[in-house]
């Protein structure tokens, strides 16, 4: 594969991941931060402006830049994830039946919390 077609590769798989990574803002069980770090990293193999553009996006650019360098988030960040997280779970656990859709969201739940939770906290907002 050339160096053209991987970077044309890279690009979209990047696109993909920012895509998903925002859908995943209003979705609990799309995580948002690995599809973020992800189009960093094909960003920052295929196009400079499209990373950098990403390290400075109005909304994604200073969480990312936090979780990156010092993987940590702001207290607000924190209580805004969680708080999310688990709305949208009980709401989800609620109207589903099912028993191992119900299963699978308390294992989500538990896992997105305790990382969350492990996260440090920015000293200065």
């Amino acid at each position: 594969m050339n160096i053209e077609t991987r970077k044309l590769l890279l690009i979209i798989a990047g696109i993909l991941a920012v895509t998903l990574g925002t859908i995943g803002v209003f979705v609990p069980l799309l995580p948002t931060t690995p599809f973020l770090l992800i189009a960093s990293y094909c960003f920052v193999r295929s196009s400079q402006k499209l990373h950098n553009w990403l390290m400075n996006h109005r909304l994604f650019g200073k969480y990312l830049q936090n979780y990156i360098k010092c993987r940590a988030v702001t207290k607000l960040t924190k209580i805004i994830s969680i708080s999310v997280l688990w709305i949208t779970i009980i709401i989800s656990f609620v109207m589903i039946e099912n028993i191992y859709a119900r299963i699978v969201l308390v294992i989500v739940l538990i896992c997105v919390t305790t990382h969350l939770g492990m996260l440090k906290v920015m000293e200065k907002e």
